[in-house]
C-alpha cells in the first residue's frame, strides 16, 4: 500500500524561515521597508543571545557564590574531621605520661600474673594434699600413695617457700625513655592506619563508585559534620590519664624526667625594657623557657607559659594582649581565634591549666571580656590578692553623716577596683557557707545604715544574733523567737500597705520618698533557711512588696536554691552576693552560664575556726553602679568590738526617729506593742521546781517503772515538810497530797497527770517515771 504525504508538512519549521529571510530578487515597491527589515529582525536574535549570556552568567555567578558559602562553612570543620581522625589515629590523645603509665602496667601486669600463677599452684598441691590426708582419715593410705602425699608436702613447701620469695620482691620496673614512648605511638598510628582508616576510606570510596546514589546521603551528611564542626571544633587535646592507669604503682619515681616539648613563645614587639634585660653574653632573658608562672620573672616568660598552657587544653588562642604583673601573681588579656574563653572555665580544662601553670586549686580566674566576645581578663593568683595594704582600713563614717541614697565604700576589687554602691533600693541576698563571712558581710552593710540620717536598721535572725554587734545602734531587733520574727513581719507588710496609701496621697510618685521624717527600713534578715515556713512566706512577701514604700531587706543564707528557700525568689531579687558557696547555688542565682563567665564562688575557701581562708572575698551582680563581672571582691571586715563601739556613739547621738512617719501611718500603737514584744525576756523557761522533785524522788528510790502517791508523798515531806506535811494527823492525808501535787503541777504548766497503778495490789494511784520524762523533755 503507497501513502502520499503533501511535502510541506514533512519539512521542518527551520527550513520555511530561512526562506522567508533569503529573497535575492525584491520586489518592485516598499523597497526602504524590505531592506530595513533584516536589520531590525538581527538586532532581536543579537538582543536576545546577549540576554542568554547575561542569565547564564548570573547563574554562574549565583552558583559560585554559593559554592563559596557552603565551602567557608563546611570546610573548615570537614578539615577539622579529617584532623580529628588522624588526631585518633596517630594516637595524639593519650598524653606521654599516659603511655608511660601503660607500658609499665604490662610489666605490673606481669609482675601480678606471676605471683598469682604461683598462688593457684600452691592451692592446687594442697587440695592434692587434702585429698589424700582425707582419704587417709577415712580408708588408711597404700605406701604408693603415703611416698605420694610426702612428695605433695615437700612440692607444697617449695611452693609456699616460692611464693613468699616473689611477694618480698618489690615492683620495680623499667621506665620507658621518650624514645621508646615515640615509638610505641607510632606503632599504634600506623596500626590503627593501616588496619582502620585506610579500609574505611577504601570502603566509602568502592561504595560511592559502584552506587554513586550513595553520595546523595554521605555528601549532606559531610556537608552537615562540616557545618557543624565548623562552628564547635572539638579540642584536640591530650585526655586526662583514665582512673585505672592512676594507681601508685604506675606513678613515675621522684627521679624520673619525661620531656615534654618546651612552652611556646609568644611574639611580641621588643621593648626598651626587654633590651635592658638581655644578659651580657647576648641572650635576651625573656628567651630563657620556664615551665610555670611562679618561676616567670618577666611578662614575655608569663605571657609565654600561658599561651602554651591554654594550647595544650585545647585553646585556639590567638594572642597573649596584655601581660602585668600584680602585687599577688600575673594578670592577662587574651584573646582567641576561635571558640570561647569561658571554655577555659569547663571542669577538665580549669583543672590541666592549674596543673600546666603550676598554681593552687583556686588560683586561676578567668573573667570574660563582655565588650568582646573572643577576649578575657585572666588572672593567676600566687599570693593573696587582699592582703592589708590592698584592702585598706575601714573608713569611719560618723553618726547621721550620711544619706542610705549616698554610696559608701566596702570593699575593694582584685583590680584595685572600689565596691562603692548605695543600699538604697536593694532586695539583697547574701549567699554563703559557714565561714564565708556572710554575718560579715551583713554587718558591714547594716555599719553604713546605723550611720544614716535618714534609715533604721531592724535585726531578725531566727538562730542567732544576726548584726547584734551593733547594740543600740540597731532599732529594733527580734533574734531566736519565731513568734517575735512572726510579728515583726507581719508588722512590716501591714507598713507597707499604709506607705502606699500614703505616697498615693502625696502625689510622691512611684516611690517612697526617703527623708529624715520619713526614713527608710533596712531590715537585715540572716539564716532565712532557719525561718519557719510562715515566715518565710512573709518574708517573700515583703521582698515583693518593699521596694517602693523604702522597706528594703537584705537577707543572708547558707543556701540560695529554692528547697531551701521555700521558693525560686532568688534569682528575681536585684542584688546578689555570693560568697564561699556550691556550685549549684551560683548557677540558681547566677543563671546556668554563670560558671563558664567566670563566677566561680565555689572555689572561694571558707574560713574555719583558726584559718580566715578567704572569707569576706565574694562576687556581686546587681549592685547599682556597678558593673556586673565576675571578679572577686574583698569586703572590709567590721570587727565586734569595732561595731560595738561605734554602736553606742551612734546610739548616745541619736537615731532617725520613727514617731512622726508612724503616726502617719496611723500604725505607732501597734509598734509601740512590737517594741514590747522584742524587748521582752524571752530565754528558756525553766523547769518548775515541783517536777524536779518529784524526778528527784525516782532516782533516790532507783528510777523505778513507777511511784505511788504515797511513796511520792514521803519524798514531799522530807523535801519541804512546812508545805507537804500539814495534813499527816487527817486520815485523808494521801488524798489531799495527791490532790495538792496534782494542782502545784497544773499551776507549773506541767504537763503530767497521775494513772492507776495496776500491776500494784490495791491498784494504788501513782505517776509513771516515762510520762515524768516526757514531761521534763518538754522543757528546753
Amino acid at each position: 500500500m503507497t501513502t502520499h504525504h503533501d511535502e510541506s508538512e514533512l519539512l521542518p519549521d527551520v527550513i520555511v524561515y530561512e526562506g522567508e529571510f533569503v529573497d535575492d530578487e525584491p520586489g518592485p515597491h516598499a523597497d526602504g521597508e524590505r531592506a530595513d527589515a533584516p536589520a531590525a529582525e538581527g538586532g532581536d536574535t543579537r538582543a536576545c543571545g546577549r540576554g542568554r549570556r547575561q542569565a547564564a552568567r548570573r547563574i554562574a555567578h549565583a552558583a559560585a557564590t554559593t559554592a563559596r558559602f557552603i565551602a567557608g562553612h563546611t570546610l573548615p570543620g570537614v578539615r577539622h574531621v579529617w584532623a580529628l581522625t588522624v588526631h585518633w589515629a596517630a594516637v595524639r590523645y593519650m598524653s606521654r605520661d599516659e603511655i608511660r603509665r601503660r607500658i609499665v602496667k604490662k610489666q605490673h601486669d606481669h609482675y601480678t600474673e606471676l605471683r598469682d600463677e604461683a598462688r593457684d599452684a600452691r592451692d592446687h598441691t594442697l587440695k592434692r594434699m587434702n585429698k589424700l590426708v582425707n582419704k587417709a582419715v577415712d580408708d588408711g593410705l597404700s605406701n604408693p600413695e603415703k611416698s605420694r602425699l610426702r612428695d605433695l608436702g615437700a612440692e607444697a613447701d617449695r611452693r609456699r617457700n616460692g611464693l613468699v620469695v616473689l611477694h618480698a620482691m618489690p615492683f620495680r620496673p623499667d621506665q620507658p625513655t621518650p624514645e621508646q614512648i615515640d615509638r610505641w605511638r607510632g606503632t599504634q598510628g600506623a596500626v590503627r592506619f593501616t588496619f582502620v582508616v585506610v579500609p574505611a576510606l577504601g570502603v566509602l570510596a568502592t561504595v560511592t563508585v559502584m552506587a554513586p546514589v550513595t553520595a546523595a546521603v554521605t555528601g549532606p551528611a559531610l556537608l552537615g559534620a562540616g557545618w557543624w564542626l565548623t562552628r564547635h571544633p572539638v579540642p584536640l587535646t591530650a585526655r586526662p590519664v583514665p582512673a585505672d592507669l592512676q594507681i601508685p604503682e604506675l606513678d613515675p619515681p621522684a627521679d624520673y624526667r619525661l620531656e615534654e616539648p618546651s612552652p611556646r613563645q609568644t611574639h611580641t614587639e621588643p621593648t626598651m625594657a626587654d633590651d635592658e634585660e638581655s644578659t651580657d653574653d647576648g641572650l635576651d632573658v625573656d628567651e630563657t623557657p620556664v615551665r610555670s608562672l611562679r618561676e616567670a620573672r618577666t611578662e614575655r616568660q608569663a605571657a609565654a607559659v600561658l599561651a602554651a598552657a591554654i594550647r595544650d587544653e585545647g585553646g585556639d588562642l590567638a594572642e597573649v594582649v596584655k601581660t602585668a604583673e600584680e602585687p599577688w601573681g600575673w594578670s592577662f588579656y587574651i584573646q582567641f581565634d576561635t571558640g570561647s574563653p569561658d571554655e577555659l572555665n569547663r571542669d577538665d580544662t580549669y583543672k590541666g591549666l592549674i596543673t600546666r601553670l603550676r598554681l593552687r586549686r583556686n588560683g586561676l580566674l578567668v573573667e570574660g571580656d563582655p565588650e568582646a566576645g573572643d577576649s578575657a581578663f585572666v588572672r593567676a593568683i600566687l599570693r593573696n590578692p587582699f592582703s592589708p595594704e590592698v584592702v585598706g582600713p575601714l573608713p569611719y563614717r560618723p553618726p547621721l553623716s550620711k544619706s542610705v541614697v549616698d554610696t559608701a565604700d566596702l570593699g575593694v576589687a582584685m583590680d584595685g577596683t572600689p565596691l562603692v554602691f548605695s543600699l538604697a533600693g536593694l532586695m539583697l541576698l547574701m549567699v554563703a557557707d559557714s565561714g564565708g563571712g556572710k554575718s560579715g558581710v551583713m554587718l558591714a552593710l547594716a555599719e553604713v545604715v546605723t550611720a544614716c540620717r535618714d534609715a533604721v536598721a531592724f535585726n531578725l535572725d531566727p538562730a542567732g544574733t544576726g548584726v547584734g554587734a551593733l547594740g543600740p545602734a540597731i532599732t529594733l531587733s527580734a533574734c531566736m523567737d519565731d513568734k517575735q520574727i512572726n510579728a515583726v513581719l507581719q508588722f512590716l507588710l501591714k507598713w507597707c500597705s499604709a506607705r502606699a496609701r500614703q505616697r498615693a496621697r502625696y502625689g510622691w510618685g512611684n516611690k517612697w520618698r526617703v527623708s529624715p521624717e520619713h526614713p527608710a527600713i533596712c531590715v537585715f534578715v540572716d539564716e532565712w533557711p532557719q525561718l519557719s515556713d510562715e515566715n518565710k512566706a512573709l518574708l517573700i512577701r515583703g521582698l515583693l512588696l518593699g521596694r517602693k514604700e523604702a522597706i528594703w531587706f537584705y537577707a543572708g543564707s547558707q543556701f540560695g536554691t529554692k528547697d531551701y528557700l521555700s521558693q525560686a525568689i532568688g534569682p528575681k531579687l536585684s542584688a546578689k552576693l555570693l560568697g564561699a558557696c556550691r556550685r549549684v547555688d551560683v548557677t540558681e542565682l547566677l543563671g546556668g552560664g554563670a560558671v563558664a563567665e567566670g563566677y566561680r564562688a565555689d572555689l572561694i575557701q571558707a574560713a574555719t575556726h583558726t584559718e580566715v581562708n578567704d572569707a569576706g572575698q565574694i562576687y556581686a551582680q546587681g549592685l547599682p553602679g556597678m558593673p556586673n563581672r565576675p571578679i572577686r571582691y574583698q569586703v572590709r571586715e567590721v570587727t565586734d568590738a569595732y561595731a560595738n563601739t561605734v554602736g553606742g556613739e551612734r546610739a548616745a547621738a541619736g537615731l532617725p526617729d520613727l514617731t512622726h512617719t508612724l503616726t502617719e501611718a496611723g500604725l505607732i500603737n501597734k509598734y509601740r506593742d512590737l517594741v514590747d514584744l522584742c524587748t521582752t525576756d524571752t530565754g528558756p523557761e525553766p523547769v518548775p521546781g515541783i517536777l524536779l522533785t518529784v524526778r528527784e524522788a525516782f532516782r533516790a528510790a532507783g528510777n523505778p517503772q513507777a511511784l505511788t502517791v504515797a511513796q511520792l508523798a514521803d519524798h514531799l515531806n522530807t523535801d519541804d515538810p512546812a508545805r507537804w506535811g500539814k495534813w499527816d494527823n487527817r486520815d485523808d492525808r494521801l488524798a489531799m497530797i495527791g490532790r495538792n501535787l496534782r494542782k502545784a503541777l497544773t499551776d507549773a504548766g506541767v504537763t503530767l497527770s497521775s494513772t492507776r497503778l495496776r500491776n500494784l495490789p490495791g491498784e494504788p494511784t501513782g505517776y509513771r517515771l516515762a510520762d515524768v520524762d516526757r514531761a521534763l523533755d518538754a522543757f528546753p
